[in-house]
């Protein structure tokens, strides 16, 4: 075997410009792959971080009347949850309503979290501070919507618990920027106590957010919800990508292959003479098929070796500066930053690595298994059909 590696070597070696050019295209699939897919690990680590940290916590405890998708179940989807099961856990209000800015109206949904809470990224410190009767928070993307800055005071109504609509002046005490869009479009924040008593709904809550410690124990009336079900949207979108981007490396990968193939076609047809010497020589024809096999395997090895040359540099530059795509995906309504930053894991790496590896192997064996039904004579003379 070490003699059928060192024979390849030379061979490869003694073609010049055709190995580098075969071993190139294989590179830039190889190059591809792993960036493409780092790119899309980079998304999903940064949409699972910023969705637990804006969003979903450790899991939420829905009241079982509510559901986020149907709009009619907001006015009566809440309810009282014992305050010894509230351990560890921020309760959320939601109640529906419009706001007037500038002359305009706007639907919006009313959202009530306890200020003095850590567990979402929410900058609720800011309602509690703030000195105004009504305060809120907004999300970048509806002040922009809204056309209200830190400062404004616009009108509020709603609705309470029997159904009389109130309104009243609220102030935005500050504006937050975030990759989410589900805490930002269309709703502003206030202080659960404060909704409450506008409302009517006294120790009502929507929903809790979980923090790490909290231990879920069956509750009537609440459903629990973890991460992993929180987040399975997102989870089927990066899915779908990660699908739709393999047909475009498997051509690539095609590309590469195919130029492999040929060479070796084109190798085992024109060395005719030379595969009937080895046999002369002494060696098997196994042994010969053995060592075009290697040929065609080492294209690979040269393929990882220039792809790291200029992929390394490339790929690491890229991580560090993130991509730009200009615009985040709150306008599509997914939680995708502005700037990205790819993610090569070790995995990655050596499962692409690997799959390059054998596949050129495989692809060099194929027709290389023509020389073990050669005739060596006729190898000899170069006449083999």
């Amino acid at each position: 075997m070490k003699l059928a590696f060192h024979l390849a070597y030379k061979n490869l070696m003694g073609a010049g410009l055709r190995t580098w050019l075969n071993a190139g295209v294989l590179s830039f699939a190889f190059v591809v792959i792993i960036f493409y897919n780092g790119l899309i690990d980079g998304w999903n680590q940064q949409a699972k971080v910023d969705g637990i940290n804006w969003e979903y916590g450790y899991g939420h405890l829905i009241n079982e009347d509510y559901d986020q998708y149907d709009a009619f179940s907001i006015q009566d989807g809440h309810g009282v949850l014992a305050e010894s099961k509230q351990e560890n856990l921020t309760p959320i209000l939601i109640q529906q309503g419009n706001i007037y800015p500038n002359g305009r109206m706007m639907s919006i949904r009313i959202k009530g979290i306890d200020s003095n809470q850590d567990v979402l990224r929410l900058p609720t410190q800011l309602l509690k501070d703030s000195k105004a009767e009504i305060p809120v928070i907004i999300g970048k993307r509806m002040s922009e919507s809204a056309k209200v800055k830190i400062g404004d005071e616009f009108l509020l109504r709603w609705r309470d618990k029997n159904g009389t609509y109130d309104a009243a002046m609220v102030k935005v005490a500050g504006i937050f920027e975030t990759t989410v869009p589900f805490v930002d479009g269309g709703q502003i924040w206030m202080s659960i106590d404060k909704l409450r008593e506008l409302t009517l709904l006294q120790e009502r809550t929507t929903y809790f957010v979980a923090n790490e410690q909290y231990e879920h124990t069956k509750t009537s009336g609440w459903n629990f919800e973890d991460q992993e079900y929180l987040m399975r949207e997102q989870t089927k979108l990066i899915n779908a990508k990660k699908v739709g981007g393999s047909i475009f490396y498997i051509i690539l990968m095609t590309l590469g292959l195919l130029a492999i193939f040929d060479t070796q076609v084109l190798s085992i047809f024109r060395r005719q003479k030379e595969i009937g010497t080895y046999i002369a020589l002494g060696m098997t024809r196994w042994q010969v098929v053995r060592m075009f096999t290697a040929e065609g395997g080492m294209y690979s090895i040269f393929a990882t070796v220039l792809g790291a040359i200029y992929g390394i540099p490339l790929m690491w530059y890229l991580s560090k500066i993130g991509i730009s795509f200009g615009a985040d995906g709150g306008e599509m309504g997914i939680i995708m930053s502005e700037r990205m930053y790819p993610v090569y894991g070790i995995g990655l790496i050596f499962g692409t690595i690997l799959v390059v590896i054998l596949s050129a192997t495989i692809v060099s064996f194929l027709p290389a298994r023509k020389i073990a039904r050669m005739n060596p004579v006729e190898a000899l003379k170069g006449k083999v059909q």
